[in-house]
């Protein structure tokens, strides 16, 4: 058998022109396309094979210029220029509806002499609104090989295939932007001291050695009056000035409209989902819709899955030999990973209403509209981007705050991102909201999404709050703005959200049934045994919960959380849950699972029976709202932590978070027990 042939090329283009589509559309990867600049924050990869060649696409970030001016566009530069002799070419995606932004990239990407070939997405968008593209004489005048397509319909995507087969990447000889005549005796000099032949590339590695931090500057290297009189942002403004006039005299060749009668539908909705009041009122009314799906849509999946680990668990009970691993399977692992699987089908129900918003490019609206509170706090308004991905992880939500230019705007958004209602965070909610809030409703509106649509705000408000005081003490390096396309609305592709949410769910169960795993086996095994049985009593038999070393460890910390209105098993659950959040419900499963009285009943009925000492409930309803304020404070991930030193490289900004937000958990917690109870 012949063996594949490879060979690398390299996805470019600005943010929201369908870039990360048309990846997963040519490499089947479940990567998330999203509708605002900054979804993709590093690198991604992906391969196809045709005509039995293999390819591998390297999905770079998004960027408006080669200029880098935040950590992601540094990424894009860098793997661009350094790693050019590593890939074939570049396929440079260009949104029909934007040319003239994109083309600014693309002239700077062709004057570095790299090999292209220019995709025009969205085509159909443009038809829409009566522009007409001429593409014969727009390849003509870019001198480029220029495909049509329509990535989320799969139209074009054979093409750039068979482009990429024939290898018809292009390479200019023909350099687009004039060096300013002050500077081209030197440019040529410092061409011939690095031994660069390109023009364009010399002017760059200038720019380069002009950088902050660099070893070797450029006015030591050459110390002449033109390299001490040069400005660099000057010069890239002056640049950017030619450029877009030489985009314009190639357009005007290129583009013909038609008369428009009548307003399009984008302006329309606009004039609503914008407004400084209604737009609001109008997100305020989508989550609301969100959150009642949450609870109504997926009662029935979680009945049903409850209803299967439960006869599992007694099914493992009865058919496996007494002992100790009966009572492993059947009252620690079985219940533990069904008190965490339990609450897929909110995640999924949570996560898609997510990616259809995002999919429709109504997401890009809240980001606009939530754009003018957040300067205040002192968080640039890309901060929104990583504050609405908390929503699902704030793993990744911290990563996409490179796109944030200013270093303490940066800082602010990956302290306050964690506030945020991670998808970690709905088990616990929802077995809590459970516990305490009555089935009724307000207007037709279920009490339990209400107070779950307080728990996101609640996490929303914190983080602002915190950002403003934090913004107070941490200095500022410069101003920047929000600078993002508002995309115009789009069909989303249900069955293809659909499918990235499967993933998303799986990655869920798999990453936290692993956890809930070996969890359960450590609390099982510290519940069956005590410290006062006997050797023949190890083998024998278990003890009762009370007297085994897990109670021995809850009861010596229950002083620190009975303020709280906690008893020893939630202060275990608590403990288990700084691996990961949702740990605290698959530990009480587990914990109330092994409780050997009314072992016919629910996990969650014996958690609403249960009592303390003195005949009060254990979860009532003051127990349960500082449960509800605990886990919205607290950093309870180990993970997070992990990310946030990696992305600050500093040991005291990551320490003082957890802190803080421990601090914070505790001290609220204990107010409103105290008050409530």
């Amino acid at each position: 058998m012949q063996e594949n042939k490879k060979k690398q090329v390299l996805l470019v283009g600005n943010p929201n022109v369908g870039k990360s589509t048309v990846f997963n559309t040519l490499c089947n990867k479940k990567q998330k396309t999203g509708n605002y600049a900054g979804v993709t924050v590093a690198s991604h990869s992906g391969n196809y094979v045709y005509k039995n060649e293999e390819v591998e696409v390297v999905d770079l970030p998004g960027s408006y210029s080669i200029y880098p001016s935040s950590e992601d566009e540094a990424i894009f530069s860098k793997f661009l220029i350094e790693e050019q002799k590593n890939y074939s070419g570049v396929i440079y995606i260009l949104e029909a509806l934007s040319l003239k932004r994109g083309l600014l990239l693309f002239q700077q990407i062709q004057d570095l002499g790299i090999p292209m070939i220019l995709v025009v997405n969205q085509i159909d968008q443009a038809e829409r609104r009566g522009i007409n593209i001429d593409i014969r004489k727009f390849s003509e005048a870019g001198g480029i090989k220029i495909i049509q397509t329509n990535a989320k319909e799969h139209l074009g995507i054979d093409e750039i295939r068979e482009a990429v087969f024939n290898n018809e990447f292009v390479k200019t000889d023909q350099i687009s932007f004039d060096t300013p005549n002050e500077y081209k005796d030197f440019l040529q000099k410092f061409a011939a001291h690095k031994g660069i032949d390109n023009p364009y590339q010399a002017w760059m590695a200038i720019f380069s050695g002009m950088e902050p931090g660099r070893i070797e500057s450029i006015h030591e290297l050459m110390n002449t009056p033109e390299a001490k009189s040069m400005v660099p942002k000057r010069l890239q403004v002056q640049e950017t000035v030619r450029r877009y006039q030489n985009v314009d005299r190639i357009l005007a060749d290129v583009i013909s409209k038609k008369p428009q009668f009548k307003e399009l539908l984008t302006e329309k909705l606009d004039k609503i989902l914008v407004h400084k009041f209604w737009g609001y009122v109008v997100f305020l009314g989508v989550l609301l819709i969100i959150f009642q799906s949450v609870f109504f849509l997926a009662e029935y999946p979680m009945n049903w899955i409850d209803e299967f680990f439960a006869w599992f668990s007694a099914f493992a009970g009865e058919h496996l030999p007494e002992g100790p691993v009966n009572s492993l399977i059947s009252n620690g692992i079985v219940p533990g990973l069904g008190g965490i699987i339990v609450f897929a089908p909110q995640i999924g129900i949570l996560l898609y209403f997510l990616y259809l918003l995002e999919d429709s490019g109504y997401m890009a609206r809240v980001i606009f509209l939530m754009d003018r509170f957040l300067r205040p706090f002192g968080l640039n308004g890309k901060s929104i981007v990583p504050l609405v991905s908390g929503t699902a992880c704030a793993i990744p939500a911290i990563m996409s705050t490179r796109n944030i230019e200013n270093v303490k705007e940066r800082l602010l958004t990956i302290l306050v991102t964690p506030f945020m209602t991670c998808s970690a965070r709905l088990p616990v909610y929802s077995i809590i909201i459970g516990l305490i809030i009555s089935e009724g409703t307000f207007l037709g509106i279920k009490y339990k999404a209400l107070v779950l649509l307080g728990m996101y705000l609640l996490g929303f408000l914190v983080a602002l709050f915190s950002a403003a005081i934090l913004n107070k003490f941490i200095k500022n390096k410069g101003k920047t703005y929000l600078v993002m396309d508002l995309p115009t609305y789009k069909k989303p592709l249900f069955g293809y959200d659909l499918k990235m949410v499967l993933g998303k769910v799986w990655d869920f169960i798999t990453g936290a049934g692993k956890i809930i795993f070996i969890v359960s086996i450590i609390i099982w095994f510290l519940s069956y045994f005590g410290p006062k049985q006997t050797p023949e009593q190890f083998v024998a038999t278990d003890v009762k919960l009370e007297q085994s070393y897990l109670a021995k460890m809850g009861k010596t910390i229950e002083p620190i959380i009975e303020p709280l209105g906690y008893d020893w098993k939630m202060g275990v659950g608590i403990l288990t849950s700084f691996v990961a959040r949702e740990v605290f419900v698959g530990t009480m499963s587990t914990l109330y699972s092994l409780d050997d009285d009314a072992p016919e009943m629910k996990v969650i009925d014996k958690m609403r029976h249960d009592v303390k000492p003195d005949g009060t409930k254990v979860f009532n309803f003051a127990t349960g709202i500082s449960v509800l304020l605990f886990y919205a404070f607290a950093m309870q991930c180990v993970s997070t932590l992990a990310v946030v030193y990696r992305e600050t490289k500093s040991w005291k900004w990551t320490a003082f978070q957890m802190i803080m937000m421990t601090g914070l958990a505790y001290f609220v917690s204990m107010f409103a027990y105290q008050i409530l109870k």
